[in-house]
């Protein structure tokens, strides 16, 4: 029973409830949308071709891998409009036609994200969300205020790009 009071046990107790703390702790998500004068078939067209994307999308950009789901796909992400990429992996993890892209990547335990693009149909456009949920323990530590604001310019330049077409 001295292993119970002795100095490292205490020690590394502490420590491990701490990154139970930080792993309970460590949600955070970011939303936006954009209304399209356009049907979810178009919508859809644009957002989904990875070859296509490249000539309206500026933010996040596929550069290696197909969408299909079980795939990975490599993209370069431009958080500030003209500052460098970072390279991040999403692996697909759910498809549903013209409703929903879901993608999912990160670090386990230390910073994941939950990507998904979601189409809704209107009486007279469609509505385009980016919803993207994160977990780990880093995300306490973490603004994704600016991943929001790229998302936004993203949804921008995919309505730009179909309304203009």
């Amino acid at each position: 029973m001295a292993i119970f009071g002795s100095k490292w046990f205490i020690f590394i107790f502490i420590v491990v409830l701490f990154f139970i703390i930080l792993l309970m702790i460590g949600t955070k998500s970011v939303s936006t949308q954009v209304q399209i004068k356009a049907s979810p078939k178009n919508v859809w067209a644009a957002l989904s071709n990875t070859d296509n994307v490249k000539q309206w999308n500026k933010v996040l950009i596929p550069i290696k891998g197909e969408l299909k789901e079980g795939n990975v796909i490599n993209y370069d992400f431009y958080q500030e409009e003209n500052g460098k990429p970072s390279n991040m992996n999403a692996t697909v993890k759910e498809i549903v036609d013209q409703k929903m892209i879901n993608q999912q990547g990160g670090l386990p335990l230390i910073l994941t994200f939950n990507h998904k693009y979601i189409i809704e149909s209107t009486s007279f456009s469609t509505t385009v969300k980016i919803h993207e949920e994160y977990k780990g323990i880093m995300v306490p530590f973490w603004d994704p205020s600016p991943v929001e604001k790229a998302y936004s310019r993203l949804l921008h330049q995919l309505k730009s790009f179909i309304e203009n077409e």
